[in-house]
């Protein structure tokens, strides 16, 4: 006879017959609440009792947002075919002009103007001009604040990719969700408080690392929620497990790790994964109706576009990110492109092609998204963010055709919702859109303005690493955009 398995440092037998033997403690244990099992844990040290890290931790002040949901239009929007109005550009298509370009074919000095392929018209009571691209969008301009000049450090969508997510061009830092998880916590602990969406065609550049939680522990990094099929993978319980035997499992190994509290000294790490599979167990329970949008009206569905092949997919997205913001989830990542090229909003050749596509996959599901926030008195809490990682240039990549080039030097990123003034633009480019000209901004200054939106010090906002006081903003000091700061 083969020797009984361990589980644990204990034989088979003895873990089956005390699963089977815990399923009538099944029923107390769903009445004791989190801080009793909290109690049954010690930290690293061995000692210290056992904290969760994403336990709701007070703020550095009142916040005007409790949720944030950033949509990223991945590969670079063309702002100055979008929503940064350049009436000079039109009538000089393809004549050649002096511009200091920056991008995937090198610094330049002058190149082939290419004319927007669209016209603006102006919306709201603001009149702010918006490409006939964006047309529900155009109706909600009132509600949104413009920045019309934003930098970066790098025009290589890899490193500008972790720039805009993570405050740095190299990997290894923690990205935007999980600082504000660090910093905050989570509030409701059924569900991840930072997921990701990705786009049905693959995931952006560098991957993983746009949504890591870096050097900080792997309980803040992002929950990716898949864009087909179930949005999250292994919610139901392994086949021949009903949901009160792994209620059973986790009594299980609290009860071991209690017994060698003082003999052991790994019992930190088995505390961490009891702590993991306690959320699991929770989302296997809430998650499921969180993510199911059937219960949703005709009407609701139609409002984010759902009702059209092209846009039914981000519309999904956008409907759920409203879902899990009313169930407490704290950092939502929707990611419009994915894989390369056309694939995503990065246009080296065809402009029009790639940002019809693009625009008309995520228009009206956006605009539905603020409506419906708005309608259900939640915008006032949620904090809209849109961008991608750099913008792109005036003039044409190639000799032929009417792509442009990656251009950090000045783009457009806008915010809604969250304590955020609706109705204005801030900061602008030159005449051609080639640089920022007026109150220059930098992603930093954006990271900013959603920490104190949030409720946090971006100043003072730190984690201790590698002998540094880390910050996503960096170590200068760095203040939020107070101009559009209602």
């Amino acid at each position: 006879m083969s020797k009984p398995q361990n589980f644990c440092g204990r034989t088979r037998r003895e873990f089956l017959w005390q699963t089977g033997a815990g399923f009538a403690g099944t029923a107390l244990a769903g009445m004791l609440d989190e801080d009793f099992f909290a109690k049954q844990s010690v930290a690293a040290d061995g000692v210290t009792q056992f904290e969760n890290p994403l336990a709701p931790k007070q703020p550095h002040h009142d916040p005007d947002a409790t949720a944030c949901i950033f949509l990223f239009m991945y590969g670079g929007p063309s702002h100055m075919d979008t929503f940064d109005y350049k009436p000079e550009m039109y009538g000089r298509d393809n004549q050649t002009v002096e511009v200091k370009t920056f991008g995937r074919g090198g610094h330049r000095n002058q190149g082939r103007l290419i004319e927007p392929r669209w016209k603006f018209k102006q919306y709201g009571e603001c009149g702010k001009y918006v490409s006939d691209l964006f047309p529900h969008l155009g109706e909600q301009v009132d509600d949104i604040a413009f920045l019309h000049s934003m930098t970066a450090d790098s025009p290589i969508h890899g490193s500008a990719m972790l720039m805009m997510n993570s405050g740095k061009v190299l990997s290894g830092s923690p990205c935007l969700g999980s600082w504000l998880n660090y910093g905050l916590g989570t509030e409701n602990s059924n569900l991840p408080g930072f997921t990701v969406m990705l786009d049905p065609r693959g995931g952006p550049i560098s991957g993983s690392q746009n949504w890591s939680s870096g050097y900080m522990p792997a309980s803040y990094q992002a929950t990716v929620m898949r864009s087909k099929g179930d949005p999250i993978l292994n919610l139901k319980p392994p086949q021949g497990m009903s949901v009160e035997a792994q209620r059973a499992m986790l009594d299980t190994l609290r009860e071991y790790n209690d017994e060698h509290l003082n003999s052991r000294n790994d019992n930190s790490n088995l505390a961490a994964r009891i702590a993991s599979y306690e959320l699991a167990y929770n989302m296997q329970a809430h998650a499921p109706e969180a993510v199911d949008i059937a219960e949703e009206t005709e009407a609701t569905q139609k409002l984010y576009g759902m009702d059209n092949p092209t846009s039914a997919h981000f519309g999904r997205q956008c409907l759920l990110a409203r879902r899990l913001v009313e169930r407490g989830v704290r950092f939502i990542q929707i990611y419009s492109g994915g894989n390369h090229n056309d694939d995503n909003w990065d246009a080296h050749s065809d402009m029009e092609r790639n940002h019809n596509l693009h625009a008309a996959e995520t228009d009206k599901p956006i605009a539905g998204l603020l409506q419906d926030l708005k309608q259900r008195g939640l915008l006032s809490k949620t904090l809209i963010v849109w961008g991608g990682e750099f913008g792109r240039q005036p003039t044409a990549e190639y000799a032929k055709g009417t792509g442009r080039d990656h251009n950090s030097y000045g783009f457009t990123t806008w915010m809604a919702g969250g304590g955020i003034k609706g109705g204005v633009s801030h900061g602008s480019t030159d005449e051609l859109g080639a640089e920022a000209v007026e109150n220059r901004l930098h992603v930093k200054h954006m990271h900013a303005t959603i920490l104190n939106q949030m409720g946090l010090d971006p100043n003072r906002l730190s984690y201790f690493f590698s002998g540094l006081d880390q910050k996503l903003v960096g170590v200068e000091p760095v203040q939020p955009i107070k101009q559009i700061i209602s």
